[in-house]
């Protein structure tokens, strides 16, 4: 089995996943960064008042995951950067009301931000830090056959390849705009592997460009775009 721990940090043709962002895959933008990096951005009205309508303890993340989001369309979508961002009725963020628009999406875990953007279509990011404690019942249902040789590994290596083996599985439901009722436990993802398919989706896991577990599916470009529901 191949473990995070023997892989290299070196990509052919792409740079590592900043604050600043990269293209992962044509037409695929990924950004990410540590809170700090962000300081205390300023939030356009319409972001200020959807923070409003989360709890207290998650609107600073909140605020932070929208600003990272706007400063990679301004760098890549600059004409979309200040559009209103609104939400489909299973809560997956859209940019404005046109279904042709890229799509977009944010994931926070604690201090850890990142967000993305795809060109021709959804697309779900997801960023997760290992587990202080992980429970040998949550490593059997999240990685499934592959779980007896990962709980062998040393501690902190077992955490690590579980994070980045779940953020596969969050990116592929985010992108799917399924969540948790998808059932991301139950996306097969052998430890290790670098990229997939799942339910129309590619995936990428972005162990030669991120410091942290960060992986990201999107919708390929050479299929039509699935019809998007009305957001809110």
């Amino acid at each position: 089995m191949t473990t995070e721990a023997a892989l290299p940090r070196e990509s052919a043709g792409f740079a590592d996943v900043t604050i600043d962002g990269t293209e992962i895959a044509p037409g695929v933008w990924v950004a990410s960064a540590h809170r700090a990096e962000l300081g205390d951005p300023p939030a356009l009205g319409r972001d200020a008042a959807d923070a409003r309508t989360r709890p207290g303890w998650c609107r600073g993340e909140f605020l932070a995951g929208r600003h990272l989001l706007r400063r990679l369309l301004r760098r890549v979508r600059p004409e979309l950067a200040a559009l209103p961002i609104r939400t489909d009725p299973a809560g997956k963020p859209r940019l404005g009301l046109d279904p042709a628009l890229p799509g977009i999406t944010i994931s926070h875990d604690g201090d850890r931000i990142a967000a993305a953007v795809c060109a021709h279509g959804d697309v779900g990011v997801d960023v997760q830090l290992p587990p202080a404690d992980l429970a040998d019942s949550t490593l059997r249902r999240c990685l499934g056959p592959h779980a007896p040789a990962v709980a062998t590994l040393p501690r902190a290596r077992r955490a690590n390849e579980f994070a980045w083996v779940w953020t596969v599985q969050e990116a592929c439901v985010k992108a799917a705009g399924t969540g948790l009722a998808g059932r991301p436990w139950a996306i097969d993802v052998p430890p290790g592997a670098l990229s997939g398919h799942w339910g129309g989706f590619t995936w990428l896991s972005l162990r030669h460009l991120s410091p942290v577990p960060l992986s990201c599916a999107f919708h390929p470009p050479d299929l039509p775009r699935p019809r998007r529901p009305t957001c809110t």
